[in-house]
């Protein structure tokens, strides 16, 4: 069962900076006491953002002028740690529709994408230089093409990657294995009357 094709991603941005920001960095384990993912993207960067009194603290996270961006761009290694699936629920229940980052743990780049959320990689130099014009202008226009592996910002555009499988999974709406499953039954049916042990 095909999903929406994710051919780009288009709106503002907001820097998260650091490298190797891990999955309990994003969204700390005492959040994750829940039954549904619903509600998660109030926890995001719960504890960057706030302070022990839960006060906000100075961050991109809560300057008003980024309020309405729905790319994320980070640095290096971004989602390591555990492989909570919760960390790119977190993201994408805060509003993000992609993220910008050097590179990504495996798994939580794999989880990203079965959201139908691109994770896409762009060079140290030009992450740099895109991180620098989004604090900038936080209100420039991003577009990242999916298809030619482009991110286009304002007259500037860059080269970026996706491992390929992604990639393709994204393009042909095929990016939930579980839709991918929903839309077999009849398939599964078929093999599962053909199996002694599923006989009742």
């Amino acid at each position: 069962m095909a999903l929406e094709k994710i051919t780009e991603v288009k709106g503002t941005g907001i820097v998260v900076p650091g490298d190797d920001i891990d999955t309990d960095r994003i969204i700390p384990a005492r959040f994750m006491k829940c039954v549904t993912f619903d509600g998660l993207g109030d926890y995001l960067f719960h504890d960057v953002r706030k302070d022990e009194e839960g006060n906000d603290k100075q961050h991109n996270l809560n300057d008003p002028k980024f309020k309405d961006a729905s790319i994320l761009i980070s640095g290096f290694n971004f989602g390591c740690g555990s492989s909570r699936e919760h960390a790119p629920q977190a993201i994408y229940r805060a509003g993000y529709r992609a993220v910008i980052a050097g590179n990504y743990a495996e798994i939580f780049f794999g989880n990203s994408t079965q959201l139908g959320m691109p994770c896409v990689s762009l060079s140290d130099s030009d992450l740099a230089e895109l991180q620098a014009m989004v604090n900038q202008s936080p209100e420039l226009e991003l577009s990242i093409n999916i298809e030619a592996l482009t991110i286009s910002a304002g007259e500037r555009t860059f080269k970026c990657s996706m491992k390929e499988g992604a990639r393709h999974a994204l393009l042909s709406g095929q990016w939930d294995p579980l839709m991918d499953l929903v839309g077999a039954e009849a398939e599964v049916a078929e093999v599962a009357k053909k199996l002694p042990y599923m006989s009742y």
